[in-house]
């Protein structure tokens, strides 16, 4: 009468088996693995804890088996764990110490502590093959946009159910003023899966650049085939965005693909985002054409590239300074976001005001260093001469061919501009020498007394002081904080170097300094030039005693 009730009960633990693995899309191996640990354990708690004890549970009949394994050694020092060689041959005549050798034990009758314990392994070990499941689905899916179920809102965080896993969308990472109710549905990026103490933490997104790409490449097919790239996208989430787009394809506008008939593409995805205004701003290899574009719907006057610096100064008439601006600076924000460039816009008066005060500041220059009259230098400064290094050095035909002067007038300026830099350089060189500059930074290329005062004035007086420097140092840098971008001035940042000239300088101070050996030149056919032995030629030779 038991073997049946014993076979009813094999057949349940496989039935439950069954059902937790299918209920937590786990194998049902671990299910079982768990349900041998607990056993394991209830095994071990009723013969004692110092035996090894394992248990298995047949996957097709559910019989549960219990074996104490013991090591064969010379010496027993432990009966639960030890068996001598003599006894182990009794039972195995081929074994050997180090051998392990299996003893059936009686199955255990579960007392309720024993069972709540077995149960409490099991959902643990369940737990963590879920967990571990669970990361490893989703932890290739960072960058798809996924649906889910809102489960609940707690501290304005949203919590989301996939389906097979459960996902967070972060107060500061969900649209503003945007409000889910449990049972809601919800898209969103999936931005970061990361492994933690409490289970696998999956991150989810609304705001970020990313979810507005992909919503796009799920309503413009264009996108989906890769005929039209997104190259870049600006988002002040919840009001306003700027996407630049461009085709492969010169048939297809990139444009027109994204805004859709009668713009039903676009407003699919604005929809989405709660009505966040988008522009579609077509993408060009030409900074000036790409910045003009991103500032609409301001029109753009005139524009002034500083390449190196990525910096751009665009110029707007009076009447379109606030649309250029936007609200709070917002589609000056999104433009500078969008092109990587830091722009600054001025109205054609206030331009017009620069060129005025910039061109006073020239004739002023020309006529303190040149003793001329006013309007000699306005003429010199009217035919966009800047220094009065370009006035020393330019051809002399040059300065004769301005209306109004003569071969000997351009000649005569030129003699008073060189004694100019003459006496200048002098100055200077007194002020580097009591500052302390060091002799050996004049055998540097490009290195003039103005930059070898400025170097002196921030404390690089000697070769190992500029070799020990970062190019950064010498022309300074620019970084973003807050979305607001803060220039650090350098050594030189006043005197216009270039990176690539202040580069070049600090390396021949290392150069100079010894901190880096020269390169050798090398020809053709791989020979060091000038009669020099390539490094890889040189061989020691024997040191005569």
């Amino acid at each position: 009468m038991s073997e049946p009730a014993i076979s009813a009960n094999r057949l349940e633990l496989l039935q439950i088996a069954d059902a937790v693995a299918r209920e937590k899309s786990i194998e049902k191996e671990l299910v079982l693995s768990a349900m041998e640990d607990a056993i394991q354990r209830a095994a071990r708690s009723r013969y004692g804890a110092e035996n090894d004890i394992r248990a298995e549970i047949d996957a097709k009949t559910g019989e549960i088996r219990l074996q104490r394994l013991l090591e064969v050694v010379e010496t027993v020092e432990n009966d639960a764990t030890h068996i001598s060689l003599d006894d182990a041959k009794h039972r195995n005549p081929a074994a050997r110490i180090g051998d392990f050798m299996s003893e059936p034990l009686p199955p255990v009758d579960f007392g309720r502590i024993a069972a709540q314990n077995a149960k409490q392994v099991i959902v643990q070990k369940v737990r963590d093959a879920e967990r571990e499941r669970q990361f490893e689905e989703y932890k290739d899916r960072v960058g798809e946009v996924v649906n889910g179920q809102v489960k609940r809102v707690e501290y304005g965080n949203v919590i989301v159910d996939l389906g097979r896993g459960e996902a967070i969308v972060r107060r500061d990472e969900g649209l503003p003023r945007e409000m889910f109710r449990p049972g809601d549905r919800i898209r969103a990026f999936i931005y970061d899966v990361r492994r933690e103490q409490r289970g696998p933490q999956i991150f989810l997104s609304r705001t970020r650049p990313e979810f507005m790409s992909k919503l796009f490449g799920q309503e413009v097919p264009e996108i989906y085939d890769g005929i039209v790239d997104i190259v870049a996208v600006a988002r002040d989430p919840g009001s306003r965005a700027k996407i630049s787009v461009r085709s492969k394809d010169s048939s297809i506008d990139p444009v027109g693909a994204c805004v859709g008939m009668r713009g039903s593409r676009v407003q699919a995805v604005v929809n989405e985002l709660q009505g966040e205004k988008i522009d579609i701003i077509p993408w060009t290899p030409d900074a000036a054409s790409f910045i003009v574009n991103a500032l609409a719907p301001a029109e753009v006057a005139k524009v002034v590239l500083d390449e190196e610096a990525e910096r751009i100064e665009v110029v707007v008439p009076d009447e379109q300074l606030s649309l250029a601006i936007g609200r709070r600076g917002q589609n000056v924000r999104l433009a500078s976001q969008l092109t990587g460039w830091d722009i600054d816009i001025m109205t054609e008066a206030e331009e017009s005001e620069r060129r005025q005060k910039e061109f006073a500041e020239r004739t002023t220059r020309f006529m303190e260093a040149l003793d001329m009259d006013e309007m000699l230098a306005q003429l010199l400064a009217s035919e966009g001469f800047d220094s009065v290094e370009e006035v020393a050095y330019v051809d002399a035909s040059e300065i004769a061919g301005i209306e109004g002067l003569d071969d000997e007038t351009a000649a005569e300026i030129q003699i008073r501009a060189n004694e100019y830099l003459e006496r200048r350089a002098a100055e200077l060189d007194e002020k580097r020498k009591s500052l302390g500059v060091e002799d050996a930074l004049l055998g540097i290329d490009g290195m003039t007394p103005m930059i070898l005062v400025a170097l002196g004035e921030d404390g690089i007086k000697s070769l190992e002081d500029l070799a020990g420097c970062a190019t950064d140092d010498l022309i300074g840098w620019t970084e973003r904080q807050d979305e607001e971008v803060v220039r650090h001035a350098g050594a030189l940042s006043e005197l216009q170097v270039s990176a690539a000239d202040a580069e070049a300088m600090i390396m021949t101070a290392r150069l100079k300094a010894g901190w880096i050996e020269p390169e050798p030149e090398v020809t053709e056919d791989g020979q060091a030039a000038s009669g020099e032995i390539a490094p890889e030629e040189v061989v020691a030779e024997p040191q005569q005693s």
